[in-house]
């Protein structure tokens, strides 16, 4: 009973930190564990040469969002797309995408652009239902691409090499754009007015927002090349947002600084602690053979890596709509992992099929933080939200299979 009381009390709203603390008093009692063990994982953590990334990247993403980087990304790829058919379409697709890969949560996403991006595609005669849909949905497309924090989260919990995994979602990243752009085309823009294209202004808004764009490039180049380990980027990539908005752009004070900061460090202190609480409740229940027998239970009910894929994508979606992503990641993956290991399939592509699919939970009920968010910001029902966003929900559903059944979108770079 005690395990199905902790996931009561998970789902009723307890922290999470709270209810992993209290599992794993409880786990290293029954087994006659001296509690002190648990502090072990901390000491791990604080030496792992990854760990610094987090807070670094969280920093960076802070300190963009706060000083006017989503403003000058929306003119900039308005600039350059915005002359298309849908163009305001893929303007908003691609803008969430950049922002939310640094914001590090969808939610951020939603609040910084929803204000900006929503009466921009109303004023340019998109339906309401489809522009409500395409900003809510848009805030958490960028979850794969680097600096993300789900990423290096992931990357710190499985021990994977961080670089391959954001090489590895960029291939996916790129489809789920085709994708929506595609829709939009077919569905959103058929009342839309067309614009020219303005050279001059794409001149103007690449001026005020080249430095903002050179910081993905710059992450992706320094991952692909392998020049810089993911720390060292980590470090250059927090300090250049921090010279480019207090010296170059000039909008960030000092009081507007020590609020990032403590944006960020709220953020990141969370997520140490339920990491770090379940790392040692995850190493008492190897000590106790969980896993083993998990294994073979599941390797009893399941016979071929298709069949697994189908069960745990299904498993994840459901643990998607109850749980934010960043407590999913470090609850399910090691459980997952050593069964992927059985089934003979790769890391990396274990971890981008479970973050497309945790990606996905922020557009399903319950607990779908992004319909709330924007019920919030838009005053709309929750449920209308949910309506609207259907059709792109259906649309990710589509690519959570096409990257689950074709590992080389994930692997193209170690030739799967």
């Amino acid at each position: 009973m005690t395990p199905l009381l902790f996931v009561a009390l998970a789902l009723v709203g307890m922290p999470l930190f709270v209810v992993l603390g209290a599992a794993a008093l409880t786990a290293s009692h029954a087994a006659q564990l001296d509690p002190a063990i648990l502090m072990v994982e901390f000491a791990r953590l604080a030496a792992s040469p990854n760990l610094v990334a987090i807070p670094l990247f969280v920093l960076a993403g802070a300190t963009l969002g706060q000083g006017g980087a989503p403003q000058r990304l929306v003119r900039f790829f308005n600039a350059l797309l915005g002359w298309m058919p849908a163009g305001i379409a893929w303007v908003t697709t691609v803008t969430c995408m950049v922002f939310t890969a640094f914001s590090g949560a969808s939610g951020v996403t939603i609040l910084a652009l929803g204000g900006l991006l929503y009466p921009m595609l109303k004023n340019e005669h998109y339906p309401e239902k489809f522009a409500l849909g395409l900003v809510t949905s848009g805030g958490s497309m960028g979850l794969l691409l680097p600096p993300s924090l789900a990423v290096l989260l992931y990357g710190v919990v499985a021990q994977v090499d961080i670089g391959d995994l954001f090489v590895a979602g960029l291939l996916p990243t790129l489809l789920l754009f085709v994708m929506v752009g595609g829709y939009a085309l077919l569905r959103g823009a058929r009342g839309a007015p067309r614009h020219a294209f303005q050279l001059r202004e794409l001149a103007s808004a690449a001026r005020a927002g080249w430095a903002d764009l050179l910081l993905p490039v710059g992450v992706i180049g320094g991952l692909a090349a392998g020049w810089l380990t993911v720390a060292e980027l980590a470090a250059c990539t927090a300090l250049y947002a921090l010279v480019l908005e207090t010296l170059i752009h000039r909008t960030l004070g000092m009081k507007a600084l020590l609020w990032v900061a403590y944006e960020a460090a709220t953020l990141v202190g969370s997520l140490f602690i339920i990491l770090g609480l379940s790392l040692g409740l995850t190493n008492l229940l190897i000590d106790a053979q969980v896993p083993m027998h998990f294994l073979d239970w599941v390797t009893s009910q399941v016979s071929s890596p298709l069949e697994f894929l189908m069960w745990m994508n299904l498993a994840l979606l459901a643990v998607g709509c109850m749980m934010d992503i960043f407590s999913a990641i470090v609850i399910v993956t090691p459980l997952l992992l050593p069964l992927a290991t059985h089934f003979g399939i790769h890391p990396v592509h274990l971890g981008i099929v479970i973050l497309a699919n945790l990606e996905i939970g922020y557009l399903t009920p319950p607990v779908g933080i992004n319909l709330y968010l924007a019920s919030q910001r838009f005053k709309k029902p929750v449920f209308s939200v949910f309506r609207a966003t259907l059709p792109f929900l259906v649309l990710m559903l589509v690519w959570l299979l096409l990257l689950t059944y074709l590992p080389a979108l994930s692997l193209w770079r170690q030739g799967a």
